[in-house]
């Protein structure tokens, strides 16, 4: 104890200056925009960066579930793809069709990304992926894994992005009832990372236990039928017109390697006429 009291009395100016100092960038950070947006976008790029180092070790150990992840997303693509012939469509012209039409006429793109951390365990978690600015990467995209929805970008630096997940208090999904077209918004109550509940659904709305939840289509984020969970169960509260639907999500936050981010190729044109009716 006091050789710790000797070596804050002979180094009191020099650590003072470090107070001071670190008082001083906290203030400029603070209440200036342009530090504040550059402090902010160069600390995220360097716990990315730390992060995916990380993570590049920590992912050799995780090969086989990862591997069966892309088996099992990879029959699911070639179930589509028999679907598609069953319907008579030829797979070429599909193939042809959708690399010879514009960015414009597809409304939705998907640009594939490795996640480099991943929270759930807390009460706001977020993800973080090695994709950024410099892959076409922006806010306000929507991060979808192989078994549905995940989270929403809202924070990007040039090889970096990050955004809150379902299991995120702040953040809600508007989402449908599959089989009967109902929509409400789901949100995480902090409790349990793979449970969150479904809201505003009217009592008179017939559903079962198993039902699909799927991405109402409603936001500029998703496409509509983006899956995000099942029903677990299911109750209406005496003297309430909503039921408490209790949804069983279907992305494994505690395993998640791979994600593709959302692009919305008509984004501007929407918010675009969204502003001139907020003017009316």
């Amino acid at each position: 104890m006091r050789g710790l009291l000797r070596f804050l009395a002979r180094n009191y100016f020099f650590l003072l200056f470090l107070l001071l100092e670190g008082l001083s960038i906290g203030l400029i950070v603070n209440y200036n925009n342009f530090q504040r947006v550059t402090f902010f976008n160069s600390s995220n790029s360097l716990t990315a960066s730390i992060y995916k180092q990380f993570n590049s070790v920590t992912s050799f150990f995780y090969l086989q579930q990862s591997n069966a992840e892309l088996a099992a997303e990879n029959s699911r693509l070639r179930t589509r793809l028999e679907l598609l012939k069953q319907s008579f469509i030829p797979i070429d012209s599909v193939q042809i069709i959708q690399d010879t039409l514009p960015a414009q006429a597809r409304q939705f793109d998907f640009i594939a990304s490795k996640v480099v951390n991943n929270s759930f365990i807390k009460q706001y978690n977020y993800v973080t992926i090695n994709k950024g600015t410099a892959d076409g990467i922006k806010t306000d995209m929507g991060i979808i894994g192989p078994s549905g929805v995940v989270g929403i970008v809202t924070s990007v630096s040039e090889h970096y992005a990050t955004g809150p997940t379902i299991l995120n208090k702040r953040w809600k999904v508007s989402s449908k009832i599959k089989n009967s077209n109902y929509y409400g918004s789901l949100a995480w109550d902090g409790l349990d990372p793979e449970y969150a509940t479904l809201n505003e659904i009217p009592f008179h709305v017939q559903m079962n236990v198993g039902d699909t939840i799927v991405t109402s289509g409603f936001s500029d984020v998703f496409p509509e039928g983006i899956p995000v969970g099942i029903i677990e169960k299911f109750d209406h509260a005496s003297g309430r017109n909503f039921f408490d639907i209790s949804v069983r999500l279907l992305t494994n936050f505690a395993n998640l390697s791979y994600v593709e981010i959302v692009k919305n190729n008509h984004l501007e044109e929407l918010n675009d006429l969204q502003e001139l009716n907020s003017y009316e």
